[in-house]
């Protein structure tokens, strides 16, 4: 009897000794949470303090004037790097209110009076005139000013370093992380032990006492008596050869189909900036699909209609996943592609061929033409490609397959509202059918002649 109250005691002991464990990790729990909660308000604190003493307040209204610098500005100047005109960040630093205002008023006069700063702005910038803006009131100027005088934003991706490193200096006030898992695994591998003694302990005391602990009864294996079990072996075999015939049936019926397809291509493009945010129409890029067999693939010189201009991305359009830095970077792949430099603003004349890589991919033996879906059949574009607009990285949406496009002549109507193309068949076959509406079936859509060489 005594040695077993000698292992009881050690046993609560043990009990003890992890209850005192849970505590203290409870307790540095508490501790962490606490920091957590504090360390964002002081972080809303110290970012609305920098809002205030941002610059721009005395000037007037940045939120007004970034209105005005995006519908009369943006074409020509940035706020923090050069374009068509300089880079307007600390202008009022160099330049005087009275003669910032007169030369946005009106720029010519200013010129033709023999201003020395505006004849030399003038002859800097290749003799581009500014236009004139005579209905900005001093007060609109002023805004525009307190926009492009606010201080450069910093990147998202420095701005969340920054805060996971103030959150971790935050956090060594408490309890770190690994102290508290280390702690946890240590609280496991006790409980592990004592309940390895409580059961050697309760051994031992039924051995002491005389009593015999009974020897569960050996069952029969599970696969021993499935195999015995003829009824439930048939059924188990038909089950399984359905099963391998649907799932073989399947896979060989994917063999050519790329749904879901997503390339890497050598230069990011994003969709749901262009087509999504920008709304720029699919056919301005893709311009040979009204007229062609192929949609085509875009000349450069098309982007650099707008990125002559537009060397970097807003702030704002940056993501999680893709940062303001790296959409800079594909666009300076893009003048490295075209021999642009942005600082000239002239052509280097050395290019270099973009290797883009293809989504969608019919076979040989399909013929598919975009002029007769997207002039004639008013197709949008969505329709096969997905939604587009909203894609980051673009994907094969549909899968292209015969029983695809077939099913789509089967349900999809003709439009004939306006469309000349179809006006005289379309009669003589509402007619024959005894239709008012005929889908491109019953025009001859599923004719193997029309999509098979």
């Amino acid at each position: 009897m005594k040695k077993v109250i000698y292992r009881h005691s050690t046993s609560r002991q043990l009990l003890f000794s992890v209850a005192f464990l849970f505590s203290f990790t409870f307790f540095g729990f508490a501790q962490n949470d606490a920091a957590q909660d504090t360390t964002p308000a002081a972080q809303s604190e110290a970012e609305a303090a920098a809002g205030q003493d941002s610059g721009g307040s005395d000037l007037g209204d940045p939120a007004a004037g970034k209105e005005l610098f995006n519908s009369l500005c943006a074409a020509c100047h940035k706020p923090y790097s050069e374009s068509i005109g300089p880079a307007l960040n600390g202008i009022t630093d160099r330049r005087d209110m009275a003669w910032i205002q007169s030369w946005i008023s009106n720029s010519a006069a200013m010129i033709a009076s023999g201003d020395q700063e505006a004849v030399q702005i003038y002859e800097e910038y290749n003799q581009t005139a500014m236009p004139a803006f005579p209905q900005l009131s001093n007060e609109d100027i002023g805004n525009i000013l307190a926009y492009v005088e606010q201080p450069k934003p910093e990147p998202k991706a420095a701005a969340s370093g920054a805060g996971g490193d103030a959150a971790s200096q935050t956090g060594g006030g408490g309890v770190s992380v690994n102290v508290i898992l280390g702690i946890l695994v240590f609280v496991l591998v006790v409980l592990l032990v004592v309940l390895f003694l409580v059961n050697k302990t309760l051994r031992n005391f039924a051995d002491a006492s005389g009593i015999v602990i009974p020897e569960k009864p050996k069952r029969k294996p599970v696969w021993k008596a499935f195999v015995e079990n003829q009824f439930l072996l048939l059924v188990s075999s038909i089950i399984v050869l359905l099963a391998v015939g649907y799932f073989a049936y399947g896979w060989m019926m994917q063999v050519g189909v790329d749904q879901g397809y997503q390339p890497i291509q050598p230069i990011h493009y994003s969709h749901r900036i262009h087509a999504g945010d920008n709304q720029i129409d699919c056919k301005y890029c893709h311009s040979s699909a009204r007229t062609s067999k192929h949609s085509g693939i875009p000349s450069l010189n098309v982007c650099m209609n707008c990125h002559k201009a537009i060397s970097e991305v807003a702030p704002e359009t940056a993501t999680e996943e893709y940062s303001k830095e790296f959409y800079d970077n594909e666009i300076a792949k893009l003048y490295e592609a075209t021999g642009w430099d942005p600082a000239t603003r002239t052509y280097s004349g050395e290019e270099k061929p973009v290797k883009w890589v293809r989504i969608h991919n019919l076979p040989d033996l399909a013929y598919f033409n975009h002029s007769q879906h997207v002039s004639v059949g008013n197709i949008q574009c969505q329709q096969c490609h997905g939604p587009i607009e909203e894609m980051e990285v673009v994907y094969q949406n549909a899968p292209l397959t015969m029983g695809w496009c077939i099913n789509c002549h089967r349900e999809t109507n003709i439009r004939i509202e306006g469309n000349e193309y179809y006006e005289k068949i379309h009669e003589e076959l509402s007619k024959k059918y005894g239709v008012e509406e005929l889908t491109v079936a019953q025009m001859g859509g599923i004719e193997c002649g029309k999509c098979h060489y």
